[in-house]
């Protein structure tokens, strides 16, 4: 594998497809099903285990995060992680490749991605397309689980890719960042709850929905395309930016189609909407549903 391609944020599946066929999934790649759905609609590990990628093993986000924090999926401890990636055959010299089986191509893949960059991990792709269109061009899947070898990976968190409630509120303030939040335009605003949570959005963010970055098929959208968003937005890729969302998952998007644009240092506010909604106080909370009350 030449160096390039261990660079790339994205990979296809006819790339993907083709080291699976020369055997080259092993300590120098592994490919990571990083798939979550909530319970009532779907099992990720129940389908994992029926069909995946060959060679693939199963990224557990429910069991790779902090497990004593009151948010959700809130990143694990560096030695919790680097113990949990080292199980699943990974060293620092390995390239990963996740994927997700959501059907709209890509939804909690890129936050792993996020996750092992977060830890000092630069080898690491996203499977462009997903899961769903691996399948419909055609490319092998298997029910057989993968034993890989334990490996040893040493995880050093960048805090540079990370935002904390205080620095969030800080900002408020100081506006010493740009923050776009990925959810929906109606949880932004404020006019439809958020996953059980009144909605509204942390002032002075921009709002840009994930799916804003891929097309009808579930793919990625050109680089040309996805930097007249940010322009169309008035985000300005030169400038320091966070994301946020409901729970660190989709602003992993913002972060991923930044990095496309050659913009690789996006942060991302780990507790989002959950942590902000309980820890901020109601002016910090803007909502269009609080002033049609008023």
């Amino acid at each position: 594998m030449a160096s390039q391609v261990l660079s790339r944020p994205l990979v296809t599946a006819k790339w993907l497809s083709e080291a699976v066929r020369a055997g080259r999934v092993g300590p120098s790649l592994r490919v990571l099903d990083a798939s979550w759905y909530p319970q009532q609609e779907r099992n990720a590990r129940q389908e994992f285990k029926e069909r995946h990628i060959p060679g693939a093993s199963f990224f557990d986000i429910e069991v790779c995060r902090d497990q004593s924090s009151p948010y959700d999926f809130m990143l694990p401890s560096a030695s919790h992680f680097a113990d949990y990636v080292g199980r699943l055959g990974i060293s620092n010299s390995t390239h990963v490749v996740v994927y997700d089986g959501d059907e709209l191509g890509t939804f909690y893949a890129p936050r792993a991605w996020w996750m092992f960059r977060v830890f000092g991990h630069k080898e690491v792709s996203v499977l462009n397309g997903g899961f769903k269109n691996w399948v419909k061009e055609g490319h092998p899947v298997t029910a057989e689980v993968s034993q890989p070898t334990q490996a040893v990976f040493k995880a050093k968190l960048n805090t540079s890719l990370l935002k904390t409630f205080e620095e969030m509120i800080q900002n408020v303030g100081s506006i010493q960042f740009q923050v776009v939040d990925s959810r929906p335009e109606g949880r932004f605003r404020g006019t439809e709850l958020d996953q059980g949570l009144e909605s509204g959005h942390i002032p002075g963010a921009v709002n840009i929905p994930f799916q804003s970055f891929l097309t009808e098929s579930g793919h990625e959208k050109s680089i040309e395309e996805i930097q007249e968003i940010f322009r169309e937005k008035k985000v300005d890729l030169s400038k320091p930016l966070a994301a946020t969302c409901r729970k660190g998952v989709t602003a992993c998007h913002i972060a991923l189609a930044a990095f496309l644009c050659g913009k690789r240092d996006v942060a991302i506010y780990d507790g989002s909407w959950s942590e902000w909604f309980h820890r901020a106080p109601p002016r910090y909370k803007v909502s269009e549903m609080k002033r049609s009350k008023a």
